[in-house]
């Protein structure tokens, strides 16, 4: 895992831990887990994982991942036009 990564990861999980003190790290991270419903095995769970879901753990249901978002376009023709690298 890169340096900024672990960075982000802390950043994003402390504020949520605090709001659950009397559940140990490896404790917090398996409610993670389960909340984002993965149902693999504990050593398999990624830091993308942990880092979407914090990340969207407190938004609307409906709201678009973060990472999509920057890429989205609300018009047909403009993606197609940006993909086609005839508009910036």
């Amino acid at each position: 895992m890169k340096t900024h990564r672990v960075n982000e990861l802390i950043e994003l999980i402390h504020p949520e831990w605090q709001k659950d003190p009397d559940l140990n790290l490896v404790e917090f991270i398996l409610k993670l887990a389960k909340e984002a419903q993965y149902e693999g095995p504990l050593e398999s769970l990624t830091d993308d994982v942990l880092i979407y879901h914090l990340k969207m753990r407190n938004s609307d249901k409906d709201a678009m991942i973060p990472g999509i978002a920057k890429d989205c376009e609300d018009d047909f023709k403009t993606a197609i036009l940006r993909a086609r690298g005839i508009i910036k």
